[in-house]
């Protein structure tokens, strides 16, 4: 039987490819000369063995890692599954392919793979989100454990995680994408059953702290209104808050509006599908058209004025930011403009429309007129389409729900918008 001395000492004569040393039971050491890959020389144990009547080799190490009593453990653990009537060099393989199939089948490959199809349909921002939350909330809890040997407690311990950060909303979410994820690892047959369904959200998580946007009530407009128009900061950010007064579209739509969607001469603005701001199925979504009054009008045609003509076609933004002129407004710049005027906590961007929908609902409009206009999708296809081409007659006859609503600024401030004439004079 070999020593160690005797193993570290071993060379390879010259002029031979290698030299096998004998232990005992088929056991071996290798010892092969210095060349191109191992320009120190090799020794590396192997044991022959015979299975179904073949003679087979099993490596077992190269030494001095594996020391002589370590491939002797490592030749007895191998004999054992022999005399069981397994293969070790197959069991080998097995464990292998199954290590590296754990790897392909944990929740982080599976829902990569599941994202991949789910985005089909999605906006690429939505679809986006989904995975960036995926990637700092789950994954670096679960990501790398296998979707067959996830157990309910492993989702409760992410969400709980993150809800500690105070955002239990967040972790709703995640809950909601984690389950989608294990039902598709369900139906592809990477796992029996998903464990995210016997938990709800409600059983592990507080109770939700509903919160609108904060916005004015309809007396306090007036003041609102004369306050956007007293606005000693960037006259654009002025004009922002008036068109989104005027048009009571979503933040995201206004600041990344283009002057390819308006029609000063239709008077229309027409918002494109991959720019509606709710998230949810492309399919889902269509065009909104915004009807322009005269006063949003008025508003345009002074931007038009401040920026430039040359400036104010095609894909260029109508609210570009202050240092990258590529890149469109800060959505915090509508908000943080209004907490300078003292509303911090009582109005945000958000809040006009709040306000517009309260102000069509006490004028009378029917309700899915109104959503229609606040661009809410209907959940039924069928009804979407139907209420699309019926709302439509009403939203635009002689006097436009746009009108109705500018109206209503114009008679806050006295029956016309000041503002105009001042930020003329500022630009």
């Amino acid at each position: 039987m070999l020593t160690d001395t005797e193993c570290r000492n071993a060379k390879c004569p010259e002029g031979r490819a290698f030299v096998r040393l004998a232990d005992a039971g088929g056991l071996y050491l290798e010892v092969k000369p210095p060349g191109a890959k191992t320009p120190s020389g090799s020794k590396l144990w192997r044991w022959k063995y015979r299975h179904g009547g073949k003679e087979k080799l099993l490596a077992i190490g190269a030494y001095p890692a594996v020391s002589v009593a370590g491939a002797r453990r490592e030749q007895a653990k191998a004999r054992a599954l022999l005399d069981a009537g397994t293969d070790p060099g197959e069991a080998r393989k097995e464990a292998k392919y199954a290590k590296l199939n754990e790897h392909e089948t944990s929740f982080e490959a599976v829902a990569r793979q599941w994202w991949a199809g789910w985005k089909a349909n999605k906006t690429e921002r939505y679809a986006e989100y989904v995975l960036r939350r995926l990637e700092l909330d789950a994954f670096p809890v679960i990501g790398a454990k296998p979707v067959a040997g996830l157990t309910a407690p492993d989702f409760v311990r992410m969400a709980k995680k993150i809800e500690a950060r105070g955002v239990g909303e967040l972790a709703r979410r995640i809950m909601e994408t984690s389950g989608q994820v294990m039902r598709w690892a369900v139906a592809h047959g990477l796992t029996e059953r998903n464990p995210t369904a016997d938990v709800k959200p409600g059983d592990i998580l507080k109770p939700r702290t509903v919160e609108n946007f904060a916005r004015v009530g309809a007396a306090e407009l007036p003041d609102l209104m004369r306050h956007i128009n007293a606005y000693d900061g960037s006259v654009f950010t002025r004009l922002a808050l008036q068109l989104m007064a005027l048009t009571f579209v979503r933040t995201s739509e206004l600041i990344g509006a283009q002057w390819q969607e308006f029609d000063l001469d239709a008077a229309e603005w027409t918002i494109p599908p991959d720019r509606i701001g709710r998230k949810g199925r492309q399919g889902e979504r269509r065009a909104h058209l915004v009807p322009l009054a005269p006063q949003a009008l008025a508003v345009l045609r002074l931007l038009q004025s401040a920026r430039g003509a040359d400036r104010c076609r095609g894909p260029a933004l109508l609210f570009p930011g202050e240092r990258d002129h590529e890149r469109p407004m800060s959505n915090n710049t509508m908000l943080k403009a209004l907490e300078r005027m003292g509303y911090k906590g009582k109005m945000t961007g958000h809040g006009f429309r709040g306000i517009a929908s309260t102000a069509l609902n006490e004028m009378g409009f029917r309700f899915d007129v109104i959503e229609a206009q606040l661009s809410h999708i209907e959940g039924n296809r069928v009804r979407a389409a139907y209420n699309h081409a019926v709302c439509a007659g009403q939203v635009f006859s002689d006097t436009t729900i746009g009108c109705l609503i500018a109206d209503c600024c114009s008679k806050a401030l006295g029956g016309r918008l000041p503002s105009l004439e001042c930020s003329r004079t500022l630009l």
